[in-house]
């Protein structure tokens, strides 16, 4: 079955340049503000969205992501509001690929098959879950498969060849290599060492890999997306968005706006970079 995902990146091979992988957090600062600038990222240049399930403990997520957690929590923001942004998206847009982007708890508290259903009728794609390890795949890994979803895994500096191939087993969509090790927006990747890693990767699977943390400027997304197949950038939106609010925590006039346009600059970094041939 070919997703979404499947055939963007597809679509983006053939075309001979990596992709754009936005992350926001859902809610952030409030839903409606969020749907702005989510109903925006495609147009900005966004190929492939990451949605993050706001939650109070984001352990592996740095200050930017923690506060947009707080302020999407603090806006009144559940795992269902956030399926209600996926769905009112969705609404203007059956080509984007959303995947969702967070930690278990939320999920687990849903209940997995009431979410799974929940998350495809939306329009969801694919997830990330990051404190899921592929020992448990049972849990969610392999019931998310079996609806249609694809599961999408991180790799890091130390996943060795010997872990590689657990990692990879049941992952689908595409690769998530975290180019640095430690929290998001903590220190920036160099373009040398994450092609040797992407090329490591690649040894182990078929599937596209993207890069992400700590991509920040057009020039280091644009590096970064001559070395992969996709560039991921987070932190910097999340900053980009906290810098536009109030003293209120509210959204300032223009602000999704401004916020888009770093997209789009950021966008341009990574569409101006052709894949280096396989």
């Amino acid at each position: 079955m070919s997703t979404r995902l499947d055939k963007r990146f597809a679509k983006l091979k053939a075309e001979g340049r990596a992709a754009f992988v936005t992350f926001i957090t859902a809610c952030d600062p409030d839903f409606d503000t969020s749907h702005e600038i989510l109903k925006g990222l495609p147009a900005a240049g966004a190929d492939v969205i990451e949605l993050g399930m706001p939650f109070t403990d984001p352990m592996a997520d740095g200050p930017a992501i923690q506060a947009s957690s707080q302020r999407a929590l603090k806006s009144g923001a559940t795992l269902k509001r956030t399926l209600d942004l996926v769905r009112r998206f969705r609404q203007g847009d059956n080509d984007t690929p959303i995947v969702l982007m967070g930690y278990y708890n939320p999920i687990y508290h849903m209940g997995v098959p009431v979410f799974l259903a929940a998350a495809k009728e939306a329009g969801v794609d694919g997830l990330i879950v990051v404190d899921l390890p592929p020992e448990e795949d049972d849990e969610l890994c392999e019931p998310a498969m079996k609806a249609g979803l694809n599961f999408i895994r991180l790799a890091t500096p130390t996943t060795d060849d010997k872990r590689l191939p657990a990692v990879l087993a049941n992952t689908s969509g595409f690769v998530y290599y975290v180019s640095i090790n430690g929290i998001t927006g903590s220190a920036s990747p160099q373009a040398r060492d994450v092609a040797a890693a992407v090329a490591r990767i690649k040894r182990h699977t078929q599937l596209p890999v993207a890069v992400g943390f700590g991509i920040r400027t057009p020039e280091q997304a644009a590096s970064i997306a001559q070395a992969a197949d996709g560039a991921v950038v987070g932190s910097a939106i999340v900053s980009a968005i906290a810098a536009e609010l109030d003293a209120g925590g509210k959204i300032k006039s223009g602000g999704p706006a401004r916020v888009l346009g770093l997209v789009r600059e950021l966008a341009d970094g990574v569409h101006g970079a052709r894949v280096a041939a396989e």
